[in-house]
């Protein structure tokens, strides 16, 4: 290997002799473990108050996963409901991602886009004024908010939107939150949450 390449910058060089740093760093992550666990709780709360006209989406109870490397950056998620088939996907998830933000996504494809697109489209105007992205992405499977794959609603014309939703395999709608809101972070997100709650069982 070029003797380049594995050469320490000098602030490289600096950090590899500081345990400090990572030790840090997984503070924060158990933290925010803690705080999606906090969250779980609160969501589910939520999906069995509405089981009566959503049934079956708190049939798994919520998972919290954790990764090194969403480009190149530790990441939490939590998803609740969680329901991932071959074809069809119903799923609320929350993200934790390093350096970066929290977000919310609500996840539908195959029947469960068929069964709740209609009340997606009926809710559009108010996510428009709320803040939420629409992903445009042809790949479902992507969270960051770099151009390409979420959109915000207010930049996009209305008859496109729609039509998008109609057309599209899959809809993604999201909303991020900052991590400089770390304090007020459970509730936020906890907000984002109920409200796709509300947009599937309007």
């Amino acid at each position: 290997m070029d003797a380049a390449k594995i050469r320490l910058s000098p602030e490289e060089a600096e950090l590899v002799m500081r345990a400090d740093v990572i030790l840090t760093k997984n503070r924060i992550i158990q933290k925010a473990m803690v705080l999606l666990g906090g969250l779980q709780e609160k969501q589910w709360d939520v999906l069995a108050a509405n089981e009566d006209h959503l049934p079956g989406l708190n049939a798994l109870p919520g998972k919290i996963s954790k990764g090194e490397n969403y480009k190149g950056l530790p990441y939490l998620v939590l998803d609740q409901p969680r329901i991932f088939e071959k074809e069809d996907i119903l799923a609320i998830r929350t993200l934790f991602w390093w350096g970066n933000f929290f977000s919310t996504t609500l996840q539908l494809s195959g029947r469960y886009k068929m069964q709740y697109e209609e009340r997606i489209l009926s809710n559009l105007d108010e996510l428009k004024e709320e803040d939420f992205s629409i992903c445009i992405n042809d790949e479902q499977w992507e969270y960051h908010f770099e151009e390409g794959n979420y959109t915000a609603l207010r930049q996009l014309d209305a008859s496109h939107t729609r039509k998008m939703i109609r057309e599209k395999p899959f809809i993604k709608l999201a909303k991020r939150t900052g991590l400089d809101q770390w304090e007020t972070s459970e509730e936020k997100l906890l907000d984002i949450f109920t409200r796709f709650i509300r947009v599937l069982g309007d």
